[in-house]
């Protein structure tokens, strides 16, 4: 899939479902059920308030795996997007944190979902889960043996983490395009919810004519300059109530964040 199909409006917004805690990790709460229609809710909220996309990812799995997830996880999250995918006609994408592409991958082709986001595609990183490695190596060939159609989004200068060694931002972007084989670029802030620099979206816009797409911190205040070089924006945190990425989804932002979208 050419992500750049999928951005039928500039910028295009891309809201998180951020999934409550699924079975097997700490924080499951004992009911499938419950996760599956807060999914499903969220979902058909950000159709009716103007969204152009959703992307489904496991946030609330914490302490992550640093690769590969287990069985049950895997299952749940394609049992949601499914879900997500019924309840929506807006293009899906997944995101197996901490960093499994290639289950993502695998989701995707079941699910027919349209994209997936990988955080560390390239290179490695010291991160909370200690050091992770890329396997675009894999994650790519798979997508070719499933017949997957599914974009690939990766980060660059990926939050929640630092470069094993430091080769710069530019040179990053620039290898994700040419070596990379990804099909669009995502850039953020340090942590989950921290505005991303228009000087970091400068320098990776101009190294890449891929869709460059802002990951984190994104709100009204900032639309206008960021947007100069995003082509998306993915939304998180400030969709909810008082901007909490743990509290519910607050209309009120959403359509305020809608409006300002408009305006540009």
């Amino acid at each position: 899939m050419n992500f750049t199909a999928l951005l039928q409006e500039k910028p295009s917004i891309i809201g998180v479902i951020h999934l409550a805690a699924l079975p097997g990790s700490p924080a499951y709460g004992g009911s499938i059920q419950r996760v599956i229609d807060q999914a499903s809710q969220e979902a058909m909220i950000y159709q009716k308030l103007g969204l152009h996309a959703i992307i489904v990812e496991n946030f609330n799995d914490a302490p992550f795996y640093p690769d590969r997830v287990p069985a049950e996880t895997i299952a749940a999250m394609a049992v949601l997007a499914n879900e997500v995918i019924r309840a929506t006609s807006m293009p899906i994408g997944i995101n197996v944190l901490r960093n499994d592409a290639e289950s993502a991958i695998a989701i995707a082709a079941a699910t027919q979902a349209d994209f997936i986001r990988v955080n560390v595609h390239m290179n490695a990183v010291v991160s909370d889960q200690g050091i992770i490695e890329a396997n675009a190596h894999r994650s790519l060939r798979l997508r070719t043996s499933l017949g997957s159609s599914a974009a690939v989004l990766a980060d660059v200068g990926v939050k929640h983490a630092s470069p094993l060694a430091g080769r710069g931002l530019a040179l990053e972007a620039e290898d994700m395009a040419e070596r990379g084989m990804v099909d669009g670029i995502i850039i953020s802030g340090s942590r989950t919810g921290s505005p991303t620099s228009v000087e970091d979206l400068r320098m990776v816009k101009e190294r890449s004519n891929l869709p460059v797409i802002v990951g984190s911190g994104a709100k009204p205040k900032f639309l206008a300059s960021l947007s100069q070089y995003a082509d998306a924006f993915i939304v998180g945190s400030y969709f909810k109530k008082a901007g909490k990425v743990r509290n519910p989804l607050d209309k009120r932002r959403i359509s305020k964040f809608m409006e300002t979208v408009a305006s540009l």
